[in-house]
Formats: structure tokens, C-alpha cells, sequence
């Protein structure tokens, strides 16, 4: 198995590491940190099943970046949320190394940092590249990300969030499709920035809605766009979340991306999570992209499956009577 590009850096020598605390800000669950001291190591992470992750192979672990003598900001696919870290980084850390995929935007990052900078060791490796440079300064200041902020069509997002700055036309088709009534006690999984909280809150019938969202940049900004007093929010990942009680009736557009690639998986463990917490008399609403093969994953876990909408790019199910795992 070949070194990553972190590895690869402090064994050959490229990147010499000063003493002190290291904060890795959003690494992935199978991030390689394996040349650096545990003892020395505070992980970031905002994503939650990633968090974790972490948690459970007993790194110290936080959802928000805290202050170290040397930050490693593992590059997000979004490039202002991307830019926003190394500009934190760089206002605090002694050492900023910067690690990433070409497909996530690195060589950009690089160029950009390069234009600001005197000294920017990398090394291009695995379809990525790793870089560093020395911090404790506000050279990048103008890259740090605003506070959410309210766009024009009236809800606050910001950088890294999905769908920022618009709504996502497969959730606005969803909540064109949702009936006059709904059930009393509702769940939102993978909630995001909160768009489905209004058109559910506002059907006849809803009592409670529980908002499940794994990431804490959507959740944030969740809590700014949804104040009814009806709502609860979860830091959590939805396919594992455990409710106190079955719910009468589940929303979701799921996520298919992980990383760099389309994963339709999580979207089928959606699937299964929307049976598992959903009673007996359940009813479920999902909108997915066209092109995603989740039929027979609804028909796995829903005796009575309908797609109740389409269009070009996306379709919208209702289901219901949820099978438990016992009875497949």
C-alpha cells in the first residue's frame, strides 16, 4: 500500500514538523494521520458520522477548529469553505500544511496561495498534492467566510453547505408533492439549511418535527431559518440515529456524493433508516435524482411504494407500512 501524501512528506523528510499540538481540520474517517503523534493530535470535524468515527478510534476530537500550533486543513470540495480554513489556519497555526485532491480544486489552492506567499514547498502525489507554509499571520484574512447571511430567496446558508445560496429543485418538488395533512409527529432526515421545515410545519396535523442533519455548517444555519417552537434539531447521522420514539411520518432527500463520487448506498441506507424509525403506520415522502436506482430499496423496506411525481431530473415517492428488519 503505497504512503499517503502526508506520509509520504514527513517520513522523506520534506516536511519537518515543529514541536507542539496539531489541529487536522475536516479530515475523512480513513484520513491517514499515522506519521503524526496521537498524543499531539486535536481532529476538527463539523461532519458527523466522520466525527465519529474518530471519536470511537479514542482521538480527542471537536466539532469546531481549536487553536494548535500547527493545522492541517484536509480540502473540502466547496473552494469558499475551502479558503475559509486555510485562512483560519493561517491567522493562528506556526505551520500550515494543506492537503487535498486535484478533483477538489488543490492545484487551485496551491496557485492562489503561491501568488501570496514567498515559500510553498508541495509535493504532487495520488492525484492530489500537499503543501505548507509558515502561519501566525492574516495573510489570507479577506478568505475568511461571512457569517451565514440571508440570500434572495430568504434563507441563510453559507460556505460548504449544500445547495448554498439556492433552493435544491429536487426539495422544491418534494414540498410541491406533500399533502393538505401529514402525521403528527415528523422527522426530516438529512434536514440540511432546513427548506422542507416550512412546507411540513405548515400541513395540517404536524405537532413536532424533528430536523436530523449531519452536518453542523447546515445545522446552523437550520437554526437561523427555523424558529417554530414545534422543531427539535439533531447533530447526527440519519442512517444511525436512534429516536426516542417511532415517528408517524418521514421527508428526506437524501445525499448520493461521498467525497469525490456518487454513492447511491447512502441513499438505499436512507432507505432502511426511514423504516427502522418509522412505526408501523408510517408514511414516507423521498425525492431522489432521476438516474438513481432506488426502487427496489423502498420496495425492500415499504409494503406499499408509489412514485407520486417526476420530472426530468428528479422523482418523489411516498410509501408506507415500513418491514422491519425481522420480518424481510
Amino acid at each position: 500500500m503505497s504512503l499517503s501524501r502526508l506520509s509520504t512528506a514527513i517520513i522523506d523528510g520534506a516536511l519537518v514538523l515543529p514541536a507542539g499540538k496539531i489541529t487536522v481540520m475536516r479530515p475523512a474517517a480513513d484520513y491517514d494521520i499515522s506519521a503524526l503523534s496521537r498524543d499531539d493530535v486535536m481532529i476538527s470535524q463539523g461532519f458527523y458520522p466522520d466525527f465519529a468515527s474518530w471519536n470511537d478510534a479514542d482521538y480527542m476530537v471537536t466539532a469546531k477548529a481549536e487553536t494548535a500550533d500547527i493545522a492541517i486543513v484536509v480540502v473540502p470540495r466547496s473552494k469558499a469553505l475551502a479558503r475559509s480554513m486555510v485562512a483560519a489556519a493561517a491567522s493562528w497555526a506556526k505551520l500550515v500544511i494543506v492537503d487535498g485532491y486535484k478533483t477538489d480544486g488543490i492545484d487551485s489552492l496551491f496557485k492562489d496561495c503561491g501568488k501570496r506567499l514567498d515559500d510553498v514547498p508541495s509535493i504532487p502525489k495520488g492525484h492530489g498534492r500537499i503543501f505548507w507554509f509558515k502561519g501566525g499571520n492574516n495573510t489570507f484574512a479577506d478568505w475568511a467566510a461571512p457569517l451565514p447571511a440571508q440570500g434572495e430567496h430568504g434563507y441563510f446558508t453559507t460556505a460548504g453547505v449544500f445547495s448554498d445560496g439556492c433552493v435544491d429543485k429536487g426539495s422544491a418538488l418534494l414540498a410541491e408533492m406533500l399533502p393538505e395533512k401529514m402525521p403528527s409527529r415528523m422527522a426530516d432526515m438529512g434536514a440540511g439549511w432546513g427548506y422542507l421545515a416550512a412546507p411540513v410545519l405548515a400541513r395540517a396535523g404536524v405537532t413536532s418535527l424533528d430536523m436530523i442533519e449531519a452536518e453542523t455548517l447546515s445545522l446552523d444555519c437550520a437554526r437561523l431559518n427555523v424558529t417554530d417552537k414545534r422543531v427539535d434539531f439533531h447533530w447526527a447521522d440519519a442512517t444511525t440515529f436512534q429516536p426516542r420514539r417511532a415517528y408517524d411520518g418521514v421527508v428526506m432527500n437524501p445525499p448520493f456524493h461521498s467525497g469525490r463520487s456518487a454513492e447511491p448506498s447512502i441513499g438505499r441506507a436512507f432507505i432502511a433508516a426511514a423504516a427502522r424509525i418509522l412505526a408501523s403506520h408510517g408514511k414516507l415522502w423521498m425525492v431522489a435524482n432521476r438516474h438513481l436506482p432506488y426502487e427496489q430499496s423502498l420496495k425492500e423496506s415499504f409494503r406499499n411504494v408509489e412514485e407520486i411525481a417526476s420530472n426530468g431530473s428528479f422523482k418523489v415517492f411516498h410509501a408506507t407500512r415500513p418491514l422491519k428488519q425481522e420480518k424481510r
